[in-house]
């Protein structure tokens, strides 16, 4: 039986590490729609928190027992698991219908008429994310999977009552092939997750299989290279429809008359085939937000949502959680956080926050896996040399076993000033020691390096009301 067939027919659904930010969405989607979720993790963390909030049972730790006590009818696990977990083994040797994530997220595409896809490299989040907040405050009422915490529902992910969904795309092991797409928008595509794809071109092939699969729309960055590789191996065009974005004239959405507001936040014109259709003035920083906006423009105008209403919505639109989100200012220093973890991201976040006026940039950053560590030292080298200031925790491995030596002195040794320590508590000790009235901090990473950041926000915080 399909997992379709299968959500028809049960009630209780259990989560192997409910708190990631691919899992927490899917269960609170499943909430509202009658089901009785559980759920078990190793980190305690804010998606635990409000799962617990709505009545959620979490177990910490990952135990064969977590199984036996909740008794669940279907089993739903992340990808990020390693095969050794000691729950995933006795989820898989219980007898009840065991998933990947993706499997669940892709039944819960089909169940819309229209959902709309956000996928590539980089800026998947924060287009999901601004497309999301367009669409809910033009009353459209959709179901969301995003990525990062949208404020305006201080959450990864709602059901909505409409047929429309919005949903991040992650290419990560081809899970996306697993989701039934009718619009697609594809940001970009670089060299990530290079320990699963081996080569850019296999990533390209899986970027055209999701393009193929969709039914309806795709709107494409037309200057991204890889990018138009990925449309140009398509096999499945009849019947689709294709819009291109970027900075260039010759895309169907572009910029025109680009400006920047307090050095990093973009304003521009709206331009489609040759004509000015509207003005946007952007809420995030950088110049790589005028092509996410595009993007989104795109979307939500191809969904029925009027020129006038996007600009609102933009302008006040202040990002997802974890990108370039402040947590506030103490005593001149500001506090802030962003999911960037690939070298491109890091260096686009860093060149535009260097503009903002800040004294001292100091960036903290965690590397995130050994494989992407030492596939791009150099580059990570390179990124981290733009800041004033560079701290960097040991490399969290995650899914991973560090076989090749990989540590966070090796990146160090490359960046001339740069500092390094094992726990967190040094990072915070050290940082709040050195940082000064008018410095900027911010963590980098898609870790659990925002931990630093809230601790070092609360123990600013305990000074100034002491």
């Amino acid at each position: 039986m399909n997992i379709d067939e299968l959500l028809q027919k049960i009630n209780k659904v259990h989560f192997i590490g409910i708190g990631g930010s691919g899992m927490c969405p899917l269960a609170e989607i499943l909430i509202p729609k009658g089901y009785d979720i559980s759920g078990s993790d190793n980190n305690p963390g804010d998606n635990i928190d409000k799962l617990r909030s709505l009545g959620v049972k979490i177990n910490m730790g990952q135990s064969p027992k977590n199984i036996e006590e909740f008794s669940p009818e279907l089993i739903i696990y992340t990808a990020a698991l390693l095969p050794d977990n000691p729950e995933l083994i006795a989820a898989k040797a219980s007898g009840i219908p065991t998933f990947e994530r993706s499997f669940l997220f892709g039944a819960i595409t089909r169940m819309h008429k229209n959902c709309i896809s956000v996928c590539g490299t980089h800026g998947k989040t924060t287009t999901t994310a601004l497309l999301s907040q367009i669409l809910l405050e033009s009353g459209v009422d959709p179901t969301l999977v995003i990525g990062g915490r949208l404020p305006i529902i201080d959450s990864h992910g709602r059901f909505g009552n409409s047929e429309v969904m919005v949903c991040e795309a992650c290419e990560f092991k081809d899970t996306f092939l697993e989701l039934s797409s009718d619009t697609t928008i594809i940001l970009n595509i670089d060299d990530d997750h290079m320990e699963y794809f081996g080569t850019i071109d296999n990533s390209i092939r899986s970027f055209t299989k999701f393009a193929d699969l969709t039914t309806n729309l795709i709107i494409y960055n037309g200057e991204d290279e890889n990018t138009r590789k990925c449309i140009a191996n398509m096999t499945e065009t009849s019947g689709k429809k294709f819009l291109t974005f970027g900075f260039g004239a010759d895309n169907d959405y572009s910029a025109d008359n680009i400006t920047f507001n307090r050095g990093a936040f973009p304003e521009f014109d709206v331009i489609y085939r040759g004509e000015k259709i509207g003005h946007v003035v952007l809420g995030i920083p950088g110049r790589h937000n005028v092509v996410n906006a595009l993007a989104t423009i795109a979307a939500a105008i191809e969904n029925g949502v009027a020129m006038e209403q996007i600009e609102s919505v933009i302008t006040n639109f202040s990002g997802a959680g974890r990108r370039f989100e402040i947590y506030g200012e103490f005593d001149g220093i500001t506090i802030a956080d962003d999911y960037a973890h690939h070298p491109v991201e890091l260096k686009l976040t860093l060149e535009a926050i260097m503009t903002m006026g800040y004294e001292n940039v100091w960036a903290v950053f965690q590397p995130f896996t050994y494989s992407r560590t030492k596939m791009h030292m150099d580059a990570f080298a390179e990124a981290l040399k733009i800041p004033d200031k560079c701290v960097m925790t040991e490399i969290m491995g995650s899914r991973e076993v560090n076989t090749d030596g990989i540590y966070t002195s090796q990146l160090a040794a490359k960046i001339p000033g740069s500092v390094w320590f094992n726990t967190f508590d040094e990072v915070v000790e050290y940082v709040m020691a050195n940082a000064k009235s008018g410095d900027l901090i911010l963590t980098l990473g898609c870790g659990d390096i925002y931990k630093v950041a809230k601790q070092m926000a609360k123990l600013y915080g305990g000074r100034k009301n002491g």
